[in-house]
């Protein structure tokens, strides 16, 4: 293992705000704030927890098109209500709790690989990882848990229209956002003479050819748009103008068609072998966490489980970071807890309010830092805990930090002694898809075909991006085997290159005239 800085201060970084930070954080409190305050009606709070793993699923997906994000809930909430089934049926079956933790570490590890190969985003396991892992410890008769399943997906059909509801003004909200975003990079780029900005507009290309999104007028400029951010004169100004344009309802702005053919390549799917030691570290690390906190007499072992849940990232370095995050967060976090307690033991309108009111600072803060957002987080959670009867917050706040330091320290020993030795293979692998789309890409420009090279271009752009990310990764992996530095260089050089030379090309290709006399592009 070559010796590594393990960085304190660029881990609590704060960054600028996420485009739409109010979009997750408004839906989760419209999704959270019926359930919660019916519940609080019928005197029934003691059922909170079942009506907040539906409306937590309003946290996914507020980056894709509509079509795919309605699949995309969906999946949410039936993953959510199935990880919930296995804990209320473990909790009700099993007879102790040293069984519930490694029901709960299984569980958050299945549950972290299927968020991997799904791609399905931010906030990834964390939230399923916390409902599941909570309610293995919630006291449950086999014949309870079909009725409080029937809660969850309730809570999550009303969570899915919320987050749907926006496209009845909006349509092409997602779709709007991605280009305008791909049109700034191609602009700041621009400005400096360089290639434009290829992991910006693959995103953009992504969200347009999402599976299940029609094409239609909009979505063609919008392509058309892109088209021009990709053309080696494209003029910053321009492109910033028209990004500009972009924001609101109005009409999308008309840059002239291009006429290019082919699709752009979608992503391919995680092999399990890249996700084996993802799972193997979270089963171990939330195994080792909860038996811990056992161990120590904790009362809430799920505590620990979650927070070594949390911690996983790409490679160990960015393991650290989330594990410094999580217990700054979580120690500030109670801090912000013992404030609020005063007011949230007035009466249970104070607490639910409270509650929301935490969900959206959480939603609002977590894109500027993970632990900004934490501080948020970790009173919600411990007010969850209030909606059966109100508790001891001295005991509380022990228990949480207690359990925060057992969990960070069991998560990270456990990504440590389980080596990735895989990130190196998938660099090399990397390369060599690179390598191969830019000997394509040399390939057609030789032999001009119109109708494949765009679609080559934008396989080379998407492996320059997939290349970039995996070095990243591995790069902040230890117990690694050389790395192919000088290989990587020269690939990423020539696949630049080549990718230039496919712009300039289109830009390039002449205008012939057809055979009654009118001018045809011809450009691929």
């Amino acid at each position: 293992m070559s010796s590594r800085r393990l960085p304190l201060v660029q881990a609590l970084r704060l960054q600028g705000p996420s485009a739409i930070w109010f979009k997750p954080a408004l839906s989760v409190v419209v999704s959270a704030a019926p359930p919660n305050l019916l519940l609080l009606a019928l005197g029934r709070l003691d059922l909170a927890l079942y009506a907040m793993a539906g409306s937590l699923c309003a946290l996914y997906a507020h980056q894709r098109p509509y079509a795919a994000r309605a699949r995309v809930l969906t999946g949410v909430v039936l993953g959510m209500t199935a990880g919930l089934a296995v804990a209320l049926l473990a909790s009700a079956l099993t007879p102790g709790p040293v069984v519930l933790v490694l029901v709960g570490a299984l569980l958050a590890a299945a549950q972290k690989t299927v968020c991997e190969a799904t791609r399905v985003g931010p906030p990834g396991n964390v939230v399923v990882t916390f409902i599941s892992s909570a309610a293995l410890f919630i006291p449950q008769t086999p014949g309870q848990v079909p009725a409080h399943l029937g809660l969850t997906l309730a809570a999550g059909a009303w969570a899915w229209l919320v987050c749907m509801a926006p496209g009845l003004l909006r349509p092409h909200g997602p779709e709007r956002r991605a280009v305008a975003a791909a049109l700034h990079a191609a602009a700041g780029l621009a400005d400096q003479s360089h290639a434009p900005a290829h992991a910006a507009l693959h995103t953009a290309w992504q969200t347009l050819r999402s599976p299940g999104t029609r094409s239609d007028s909009t979505r063609r400029a919008l392509e058309n748009l892109l088209l021009r951010a990709e053309s080696a004169d494209a003029d910053p100004e321009q492109l910033r103008a028209w990004a500009g344009a972009l924001r609101g309802t109005g009409p999308v702005p008309q840059a002239e068609a291009a006429h290019e053919a082919g699709t752009h390549p979608r992503p391919a799917r995680v092999p399990f072998s890249h996700l084996a030691p993802v799972a193997t570290r979270t089963a171990l690390g939330c195994a080792l966490a909860g038996l811990a906190a056992l161990s120590l007499g904790v009362g809430r072992p799920y505590w620990a489980l979650v927070t070594a849940a949390s911690l996983y990232q790409a490679n160990v370095t960015l393991t650290w970071n989330r594990s410094v995050q999580r217990v700054v967060g979580n120690l500030l976090g109670v801090l912000v807890f013992a404030a609020l307690t005063p007011l949230t033991h007035l009466h249970p309108v104070t607490l639910v309010l409270c509650c929301l009111a935490c969900s959206f600072g959480a939603e609002a803060l977590i894109a500027r830092n993970y632990w900004l957002g934490t501080v948020c987080v970790t009173p919600m959670a411990l007010l969850i805990t209030e909606f059966t009867h109100l508790q001891d917050p001295g005991l509380l706040i022990t228990q949480r930090v207690l359990d925060t330091l057992v969990g960070a320290s069991a998560g990270f020993a456990a990504a440590v002694l389980v080596t990735n030795r895989r990130a190196g293979d998938r660099v090399h692998e990397a390369l060599t898809a690179v390598e191969n789309a830019g000997a394509h890409t040399e390939h057609l420009l030789a032999r001009p075909a119109p109708h494949a090279l765009p679609e080559a271009r934008r396989a080379l752009a998407r492996a320059l991006t997939d290349l970039r990310a995996t070095a990243d990764a591995a790069r902040g992996e230890w117990w690694q085997r050389p790395f192919p530095t000088e290989r990587l260089a020269l690939a990423e050089q020539a696949g630049h290159r080549t990718l230039a030379a496919a712009v300039r090309h289109r830009e390039a290709a002449p205008l012939k005239q057809d055979r009654h006399g009118t001018t045809e592009d011809t450009r691929p």
